[in-house]
């Protein structure tokens, strides 16, 4: 059997159980004394190095089984908890993580883990002899009294039943195990198989329960059995097995052989967990997984195609709703009306699979907080708030960049020093907030700090010297307009490159990152008291409302989450101001931009009326009227690429397939207004 048929799996597992050791780590280096902590990261550990070992990562498996060492005394209160033990673990975390990778890349995941093997071992050799050692790295799990059943329970054949004899004869031991695989185990074939895998390397597996061929083709329930030879006790035998993951218990009997009639059984199970002895058995009982927390992994491609092709049945079904008005016929209406509350329903349903907590990209940012902060010799408290909010996986994928600098930013430009932060009359412990929530259509995220807040002489002095602003306007400008600067290409106030914070890059990086999602960001300060970044993102990337607009014989959909409202404005109340057209937009002075001037649309001989129809978008503080002919109404769109020989249209997010099968184009309203 391959192996790598179960490569996918073996990365996501490896991922989750990286993550919640660099949690748990955290949570352990806050609070040293919660013994509950280290048996949570030992656990993912266990299960970690296991998994490796079956997948022959012996890099990887090595230098897990090391710092489990480390893990194991901690535990055990034999090993006191310093900084320096701390930072042996997160880099041996570090190396195992560029390991899956590297295997994820598709390489075989080897480093040289020599050095932070020597600094584990080193630590462990401080407080215990070579001896000790060993036997406090041995994880053991108190055996229970042996069980044995006759052959004849078992129903093996007479081959069987001599080759049993033979190795028993030989001074072999002759087991009898049972495995049960935990309830929600998605793939059942994969873990029997790195049972046998590692049963093998020790023995000779004679017999299966059910046979081989139905266990590779998952045809049993939980569970399932074997005859087994072997040299190894029965203990070793049982730990084995434990160290792969999602098994809930093994038992293992001794096959008796002999006519004499058996001592009266007593069933045992094997702690699910390996790292608890006897003495630790749970005393509550496991909870099952309930109907209704059931879940199952899909590839995302699988996700993709399922939503390309509703995409599909959302343009025919706009194209049917057309055709029933057209035709007037009643029972075709109505048909055509309850397709669409059912493909409604079934729109909403495919969108609220693709939805993943933003928690996926925030769990990064504690372990990245509480190493720059040790690089920049500052104290920093991160709190997360809203990690449940859910987007798109499509945008959660590219958020984490834009984010991670958001961050670098705040810690390096904006937290001060203690020494500073103790002058200014702050705690010596500054705050960054990362905070999601809902609002509409939108997810918001904000990151907030409490530091020093922007310097906006600095800013603009920045601002001047690189030609960014005109010396003319530069004292009229707003704070918030200096802030936004902070934005402009090129743009930063760093004295000093370095990787903490984009290294000199600035954050146009990921204002252009945000905008190409759809998003926006903003930005706003308040000396001495802290700065706070605001990005507003879609929820979803593939199906959008929009206002559908003539333009002569073309049609232009503007998206509905850039619209504050449309009007019709008399042509007597246009009016010019530095030779462009503006209107007064509730006490507010709007320009006026024409798309048929912007996209060059060919006149039809058809004449204005006396009245113009405006389109009045928005795009963070800034807001623009688009003059179009006649507002043909709301629609659900979907959002269809130009391809790759039309990229870079100016104002040009995409097209859209409508009902009567014309193509509309998609106007980018962020870069209109900007």
């Amino acid at each position: 059997m391959d192996m790598n048929q179960y490569l996918d799996m073996f990365i996501e597992e490896s991922k989750e159980h990286l993550q919640a050791i660099n949690a748990n780590l955290l949570l352990l280096e806050s609070d040293p004394g919660n013994i509950g902590h280290v048996k949570e990261i030992f656990r993912s550990a266990h299960t970690l190095k296991g998994m490796s070992a079956t997948m022959g990562f012996e890099d990887m498996a090595s230098l897990t089984h090391e710092a489990e060492n480390v893990l194991d005394l901690i535990r055990n209160q034999k090993l006191t908890i310093t900084s320096d033990i701390m930072d042996a673990i997160f880099q041996s975390v570090d190396l195992i993580e560029g390991m899956v990778i590297d295997i994820t890349e598709g390489g075989d995941g080897s480093a040289d883990v020599s050095a932070i093997v020597k600094k584990l071992r080193a630590i462990v050799a401080g407080d215990f002899s070579a001896e000790q050692e060993v036997a406090a790295t041995t994880m053991t799990v108190e055996a229970p009294q042996e069980e044995s059943t006759p052959a004849e329970d078992h129903e093996l054949d007479d081959y069987a039943m001599m080759v049993l004899k033979q190795s028993q004869e030989l001074g072999n031991n002759v087991l009898w195990i049972k495995v049960t695989l935990n309830e929600n185990c998605m793939l059942k074939a994969a873990r029997s198989y790195m049972v046998f895998d590692q049963l093998e390397s020790m023995g000779e597996v004679i017999k299966t329960k059910p046979a081989v061929e139905d266990i590779e083709n998952e045809r049993f329930e939980q569970s399932f059995e074997i005859a087994y030879v072997t040299e190894q006790s029965i203990e070793k035998v049982r730990n084995t097995i434990l160290n792969i993951s999602e098994i809930q218990d093994v038992t293992i009997e001794t096959i008796q052989l002999k006519s004499e009639a058996p001592p009266a059984p007593v069933v045992q199970q094997a702690p699910a967990s390996a790292e608890k002895g006897a003495a630790e058995a749970p005393q509550a009982p496991v909870k099952k997984a309930t109907a209704g927390g059931k879940t199952i992994r899909v590839d995302i491609e699988r996700l993709d195609i399922l939503m390309n092709l509703f995409s599909e049945l959302v343009i025919d079904r706009g194209r049917l709703e057309q055709l029933a008005r057209e035709i007037g016929k009643n029972e075709l209406q109505e048909t055509v009306e309850h397709m669409s509350r059912i493909s409604g329903d079934l729109q909403n349903i495919i969108l609220t699979m693709r939805m993943v907590p933003v928690e996926q990209v925030f769990n990064r940012f504690p372990r990245m907080i509480r190493d720059l902060q040790k690089d920049l010799n500052k104290k920093v408290h991160l709190e997360i708030i809203g990690a449940e909010t859910e987007l798109d996986r499509t945008v959660i994928d590219e958020i984490g960049d834009p984010l991670n600098h958001l961050l670098r930013n705040s810690l390096d430009h904006g937290i001060e020093s203690p020494a500073d932060r103790k002058k200014a009359g702050k705690p010596e412990e500054g705050k960054i907030e990362l905070r999601a929530f809902h609002s509409g259509n939108h997810v918001f995220i904000e990151v907030k700090d409490d530091g020093a807040g922007i310097n906006k002489d600095k800013v603009l002095k920045k601002a001047l010297e690189r030609g960014i602003v005109n010396p003319a306007i530069a004292d009229s400008m707003s704070d918030k307009q200096i802030h936004e600067l902070l934005f402009a290409a090129g743009f930063s106030t760093a004295e000093v490159v370095s990787d903490i914070s984009g290294r000199g890059v600035g954050l146009d990086v990921v204002k252009s990152k945000i905008e190409s999602l759809g998003g926006s960001v903003g930005v706003d300060s308040v000396r001495g008291q802290g700065t706070t970044f605001l990005i507003q993102l879609p929820l979803t990337l593939s199906i959008i409302s929009a206002m559908l607009v003539q333009v002569k014989d073309e049609k232009y959909a503007v998206p509905l989450s850039s619209i504050i409202e449309t009007a019709v404005f008399k042509k007597e109340q246009i009016m010019m101001a530095h030779r462009q057209k503006v209107i007064d937009f509730r006490g507010r002075v709007v320009p006026l931009v024409s798309l048929q001037d912007i996209f060059q649309v060919p006149d039809n001989g058809e004449t204005m009326e006396d009245e113009v129809a405006v389109v009045i978008v928005r795009k963070g503080e800034k807001m623009a009227g688009l003059v179009v002919d006649s507002f043909i109404g709301q629609q659900e769109i979907v959002l269809k690429s130009l391809g790759k020989y039309l990229v870079n249209v100016f104002a040009i997010s995409g097209a859209t397939i409508l009902g009567d099968g014309q193509v509309a184009l998609i106007i980018d309203c962020n870069s209109l207004i900007k």
